[in-house]
């Protein structure tokens, strides 16, 4: 409670600022929708936004699983050799230049409506965080522990899954957290073009002026990124609390 209590602070302030501002008058309602209304929305509407909830969820999650695996796997590849990361390594920077909204009706085409193009965007969009962390960290290996594992005859592999990984850890769950976030945002937009899940409900909340609809779907929304975020953060913990020094302070 100690350690959540300085971030709700802020938050109390600034949601009773805007009730204030909104019941007053100075700001109006259809701009700004009240704390309140956000709120009575979310337990009124409950069934619809918790079912919209869960498909945004799965969606997200699939995505940031298959981002995770193939972003790790993508970047040993790439840290074997000079001559293939300097082939392969600008395809994955393009694929995160280029913006997820241009590509989605793309993404319908190609995997029609549903959820298929949901995981698609989220996968899309949390990749390349993975990769990027993933081979600085591999390459950011002790070179005096390189050499010493060299000297003492480890094969490659060894030399990888028994040093360089370990050693990138950090790293690596950095790039999880950043994407973990990227994968939320890729559902919503998936869901824009596809249908289903709190995308879709933030888009007919819209066409009907229902902002107080639209702040309690991104409110949900913001609540899945943070406990994907803080799932990466137990990880952390759980894996780097003997050795690493960030979670030892």
């Amino acid at each position: 409670m100690k350690k959540a209590l300085p971030a709700l602070v802020p938050l109390i302030v600034v949601s009773l600022t805007v009730e204030a501002l909104v019941r007053s008058g100075v700001v109006k309602a259809y701009l700004l929708p009240p704390p309140s209304a956000v709120f009575y929305d979310i337990f009124h509407d409950a069934p619809e936004l918790f079912a919209a909830l869960a498909k945004t969820s799965a969606g997200a999650l699939i995505g940031f699983f298959l981002s995770a695996f193939s972003g790790i796997s993508i970047a040993v590849f790439l840290s074997t050799s000079r001559t293939i990361q300097r082939a392969f390594y600008p395809y994955a920077v393009f694929f995160q230049t280029v913006p997820i909204v241009a590509i989605a009706p793309l993404l319908v085409i190609w995997f029609g409506y549903g959820m298929a193009t949901v995981v698609a965007s989220a996968f899309i969009c949390s990749i390349f965080p993975v990769i990027a962390n993933t081979l600085t960290g591999i390459q950011s290996t002790d070179p005096a522990l390189r050499d010493l594992f060299q000297l003492y005859g480890a094969s490659t592999t060894d030399t990888l899954f028994k040093l360089r990984f370990p050693a990138a850890l950090p790293q690596i769950l950095t790039g999880l957290r950043v994407s973990a976030g990227l994968a939320v945002i890729g559902a919503i937009v998936g869901e824009f073009i596809g249908g289903q899940g709190l995308g879709s409900v933030v888009d007919v909340a819209r066409t009907q002026q229902r902002t107080d609809k639209v702040f309690a779907a991104v409110l949900l929304a913001s609540v899945l990124g943070l406990a994907l975020f803080g799932l990466i953060n137990l990880i952390s913990y759980l894996t780097l609390r003997h050795w690493h020094a960030s979670e030892r302070t």
